[in-house]
């Protein structure tokens, strides 16, 4: 990147070596501590003490920069999931880890998970489609965990894309409500982890046993 030439708040800039990847960090920042919304390019600007004509060099405006962090967010995501369904164990026993680690991901990353999930994809034309590949891409990691666990797939007519939608809205209810301190907790009560868990073998089972004869 070449350096630039504005005046002294720059300079402060110029000091972390890559705006962009300055940028990126600033806006993680602000959305795990302030949410999605809670934030302006000015902002960003501020915090990395450079002028907000500099963020333009970057990025067309706010949203182009929200969506970098999702793009930045879904790949650790990935990441993270990927290594959990490499591990030891049985088949089933790695599935349920990368639920596991989709809620540990999102409890030690909020900026990221709340982008992924409310950042829109930007199209050519600086609009957000409907749905983008990182939507598609998100349910392809799950429906083909769940085709690597059961590859004899399951019974009747069950599609594999069924039970992934089933687990991704569990798994993302669990994070959401444990998030906002609504998950009851206390002596006796289950943590988020148990609930992920017990929710995933019902969701199987229910999609594996056989009906009664």
């Amino acid at each position: 990147m070449r350096p630039w030439r504005s005046g002294p708040s720059d300079r402060r800039g110029y000091h972390h070596g890559n705006l962009k990847e300055a940028l990126i960090e600033a806006a993680r920042r602000f959305i795990a501590e302030r949410g999605i919304g809670g934030f302006t390019l000015v902002d960003a600007a501020r915090l990395v003490g450079v002028s907000p004509a500099a963020l333009y060099r970057h990025f067309r405006g706010r949203e182009a920069l929200l969506e970098e962090v999702a793009e930045r967010g879904f790949t650790e995501l990935a990441a993270r999931l990927a290594r959990a369904l490499r591990g030891p164990g049985t088949p089933l026993e790695r599935f349920t880890r990368m639920g596991e680690a989709y809620l540990t991901f999102a409890e030690e990353e909020p900026g990221y998970y709340a982008a992924i999930f409310e950042a829109r994809p930007l199209g050519p034309d600086g609009c957000a489609p409907a749905q983008g590949p990182r939507d598609r891409d998100a349910f392809g990691l799950l429906v083909e965990a769940l085709r690597s666990t059961f590859p004899d797939g399951f019974l009747g007519s069950v599609d594999p894309r069924f039970v992934a939608l089933e687990v991704w809205a569990l798994s993302h209810g669990i994070a959401t409500l444990a998030a906002a301190g609504r998950l009851p907790t206390g002596p006796g009560l289950p943590t988020k982890y148990d609930l992920l868990r017990a929710g995933v073998l019902a969701m199987v089972h229910g999609a594996t046993a056989r009906a009664p004869g």
